[in-house]
């Protein structure tokens, strides 16, 4: 499945889990310099439907294997009582933010291959 499938597919079972109110709403995703390596995991927690989403975020390499890593955004979603989690599928980006470590606009110098899909 190409990268831009794998981010409509996430997008359509978050927008089932909004439908259904199941709050507080978990989500997992992972980004890469490419669609093969994980470098950074974000789980955000959407509490409602009208507040900002808490995110936490997790770095290095193989960190999508690090039981640590498990353990914590486990954890996090049990304090947040999560109720519903939608997760990628596979890498749905790059790990850089636009704006923050490139301009807006622009692809990421570092990572070539999301350019390109």
């Amino acid at each position: 499945m190409k990268p831009l499938q794998k981010r409509y597919q996430y997008l359509q079972h978050f927008r089932k889990a909004l439908a259904q109110g199941k709050f507080p709403i978990g989500t997992i995703a992972y980004y890469g310099p490419d669609d093969q390596i994980v470098n950074k995991i974000v789980a955000a927690v959407l509490p409602d439907e009208q507040t900002n989403p808490i995110l936490k975020k997790w770095f290095g390499e193989d960190v999508s294997q690090n039981p640590e890593t498990a353990a914590e955004i486990g954890m996090f979603f049990q304090e947040q009582k999560v109720q519903h989690v939608i997760m990628t599928e596979g890498i749905i980006g790059c790990p850089h933010e636009e704006g923050i470590d490139y301009p807006i606009g622009e692809s990421c110098p570092k990572c070539p291959f999301w350019a390109e899909t």
